[in-house]
């Protein structure tokens, strides 16, 4: 099993990488899609032939709203800040606490900017039934899968997908590669 601070970095990592690019990293996909060596090849699923295609965000947007998540992140939860402070020195019940407040400073935001919902509204753990024709960009088959769809499987995680994005406007010039201002204390 991956740890749980590995599991935090792969999952804000994929979040944003989603959000700019549309894919998930790829060192993050290959750890995650790990097979057990028992297990049998997992078949490669393609799209149906009529799937829409992804639009290509225009130039000026191409990544300037992922930084500017990760931005109100920083400025509300102190997340990068998280993120790149080496916490080996700390105890696990110092880091526990700091990453209940980061997580609450966090949730708010996005409950605030980003309207998130689930891809299957299903109970975890369910048997739910995936058929033919599937999108792969929202369901991702796990486990022993042979053959085609329809298959029965357990639902292991429900997914999530941006219902609403409420952002504020966008700054005009180089502040837009701007995660977090330096602060600088004048003394008199």
């Amino acid at each position: 099993m991956i740890g749980f601070g590995k599991r935090i970095s792969y999952a804000f990592r994929s979040f944003f990488n989603l959000l700019a690019n549309g894919e998930i990293p790829g060192d993050i996909a290959r750890e995650v899609a790990k097979a057990p060596a028992d297990a049998r090849p997992v078949p490669e699923l393609r799209a149906p032939a009529s799937a829409p295609k992804a639009v290509e965000p225009s130039p000026a947007d191409r990544g300037d709203r992922a930084v500017q998540i990760l931005s109100i992140l920083q400025r509300d939860g102190r997340l990068i800040d998280f993120f790149t402070e080496d916490i080996s020195p700390y105890s696990d019940a110092q880091i526990g606490a700091a990453v209940r407040d980061l997580q609450q400073s966090c949730r708010q935001s996005l409950e605030r900017y980003v309207k998130l919902e689930p891809v299957l509204d299903t109970t975890e753990g369910e048997t739910v039934t995936v058929q033919e024709g599937f999108d792969p960009a929202t369901i991702k088959l796990v486990g022993s899968v042979t053959g085609k769809p329809p298959v029965r499987g357990l639902l292991r995680h429900r997914g999530w997908r941006v219902k609403e994005l409420s952002l504020p406007p966008l700054l005009d010039g180089n502040a837009r590669s701007i995660i977090a201002p330096a602060e600088v204390e004048v003394q008199g």
